[in-house]
């Protein structure tokens, strides 16, 4: 189902982005739009969802925990791992 055309349907305003690159411009209208708006994102399955000051620990925890069950676990630990190294490793923008 699409949660940006499903917006429309009922009046409201939907973005749809599935580019990197178009998320920034996405959010700007989002922001500037007089009504509410659905701002859905497709992402990639495999790079968990982690809030932005994740420790090493939580990480660690979280590692553990897909490693007891996820089909996909090798691929969502890169992905995490990846995300926490770009959060605290210099060069960051």
């Amino acid at each position: 189902m699409s949660y940006s055309r499903f917006a429309e349907l009922i009046g409201l305003r939907g973005i749809y982005v599935d580019s990197p690159e178009l998320l920034g411009s996405a959010w700007d209208q989002a922001l500037a739009a007089e009504m509410p708006v659905v701002l859905e994102v497709k992402t990639d399955p495999e790079v968990p969802p982690l809030p932005p000051h994740v420790t090493l620990q939580q990480a660690k925890n979280f590692s553990l925990a897909l490693m007891k069950g996820d089909p996909n676990e090798v691929g969502v630990i890169k992905g995490a791992a990846r995300q926490v190294l770009e959060s605290i490793l210099p060069g960051k923008e």
